[in-house]
Formats: C-alpha cells, sequence, structure tokens
C-alpha cells in the first residue's frame, strides 16, 4: 500500500491561500479602495494561464486554485467596500470618503 499526498498538499495550499487573501482584500481596499480590481484579474489570467501549461500536477492544481482565489477577491473587494459602509470594517480617514459611499 502507497500513500498518495497529493490531495493533502493541494487540500493545505488552498487553506493557505485563502486564508491569505482575506488581509489582502482588508488592506486593498483600506489603502486603496476598489481601483486595484483589475491587477487582481490580471493576476489571477496569468495564474490561470500558468496553470494549463504546467506540467507537473500538484503546481498545476494550486496555480488553478490561486487564479480563482484571485477572481474571487474581486468580489470580495467589493463586498469589503460595503463592510466599511456598514460600519463593519474601519474606513480610511485619508482616503476620499467618496471612494467607501455605498448603498446600504
Amino acid at each position: 500500500m502507497s500513500i498518495h499526498p497529493e490531495g493533502l498538499i493541494v487540500g493545505a495550499a488552498a487553506f493557505v491561500i485563502i486564508g491569505l487573501f482575506h488581509p489582502v482584500v482588508v488592506k486593498t481596499e483600506y489603502y486603496f479602495g476598489t481601483k486595484p480590481w483589475w491587477i487582481f484579474l490580471l493576476m489571477g489570467i496569468g495564474a490561470l494561464a500558468a496553470s494549463l501549461f504546467i506540467t507537473e500536477g500538484i503546481v498545476s492544481t494550486i496555480l488553478a486554485v490561486l487564479a480563482f482565489c484571485l477572481f474571487w477577491s474581486i468580489g470580495e473587494l467589493f463586498e469589503q467596500r460595503k463592510r466599511v459602509a456598514r460600519g463593519w470594517f474601519p474606513s480610511n480617514p485619508k482616503r476620499d470618503k467618496q471612494a467607501t459611499k455605498v448603498d446600504k
């Protein structure tokens, strides 16, 4: 009997990637608002494209997970803006107040 740790490795990587993106989204919205959403998009497209060309299965899978976490983060960035407007998270007093106004 042999052990195949691939699923465990991919699961752990997904856990770490998802865990890292929560503070990234919060800090991005705090300092820059929703303006850099396109950076998440470009990085996601790059990671997705890389996952298609890498032959190593685990690395390819982890890049695909990273890509879709980046895509998900775009939506979370706009949701974070709403959470700030509701007072659930602090707003950046140095940033223009118009950038955080959202219909509640």
